[in-house]
């Protein structure tokens, strides 16, 4: 069985090693205070990223793929376009961010499929998500002109623990449908409760954590995308101090080693 393993980098930006390869997912490489908050989500007047990257971009960069869950401010930008080896294999949620990516140069770009989709020995399965309550945040999304879909990715091969990437959804049927689907030891959520100014979370907060940390108990779950953005509404504390046996909180540039 090969190390897996998850570098925590910065929001929901991690690298994870599995079966030997890199996979760089949802690059935001910008630095600290580059960009003004988000008008629809709480706390607008805190410029982000709130922290700058821990290692170098050249570090970040150096993988083998690159998986983005969707295509959104606070998980891709300009400095990722600009640094990433336009040849790499690059996997995308659905064809409209293909066209995306195609058209800033990037040459290799796959659709991860619901069936599987085949890299290097390892099978990646697109999973659904609710990026906030669907009826609620969709319309709300598309008045703002930017896309509700986002999906999570699952990683499986033979002799390897399986890992899900939920990506930015709440704890909702679609995260359920995928833990028992695929029963994965290692879950990766997003969870720092970001909120937008009806009050409505887009993503895991302490309560979701608490549910999905219920319903999968025997699984390690990995707190990410925590201490960036300017919606945030939980923090690293928050969530430790939930005392859940299961529920690792890792620093920014903390390794994870399973």
């Amino acid at each position: 069985m090969s190390n897996l393993q998850i570098h925590q980098i910065r929001n929901a930006t991690i690298i994870i090693t599995y079966k030997n390869k890199r996979f760089l997912i949802d690059p935001w490489l910008m630095p600290k205070d580059y960009m003004a908050g988000f008008e629809a989500g709480v706390n607008s007047h805190i410029r982000q990223p709130r922290v700058e990257l821990p290692i170098s971009i050249e570090k970040i960069v150096d993988v083998d793929a690159v998986i983005l869950t969707h295509y959104h401010p606070d998980h891709w930008d300009e400095f990722a376009a600009k640094a990433i080896n336009k040849n790499i294999s690059f996997f995308v949620q659905s064809e409209i961010d293909k066209d995306i990516i195609e058209k800033l140069g990037f040459k290799d770009i796959r659709v991860i499929s619901e069936n599987g989709t085949d890299f290097e020995g390892i099978k990646l399965y697109k999973t659904n998500c609710q990026h906030g309550k669907r009826e609620i945040i969709k319309p709300l999304c598309e008045s703002f002109g930017m896309p509700y879909d986002s999906m999570g990715v699952v990683f499986k091969s033979e002799n390897n623990k399986t890992l899900y990437v939920a990506g930015d959804t709440i704890w909702c049927s679609e995260v359920k449908e995928a833990i028992d689907k695929f029963q994965p030891e290692i879950i990766v959520i997003n969870a720092c409760g970001a909120t937008v100014l009806n009050g409505e979370r887009i993503i895991m907060n302490a309560d979701d954590v608490k549910e999905i940390a219920s319903y999968s108990k025997n699984s390690k779950i990995v707190a990410s995308h925590m201490g960036t953005v300017s919606h945030l509404t939980v923090t690293r504390d928050d969530i430790k101090n939930l005392k859940l046996e299961n529920v690792i909180v890792p620093d920014d540039n903390q390794i994870l080693n399973f």
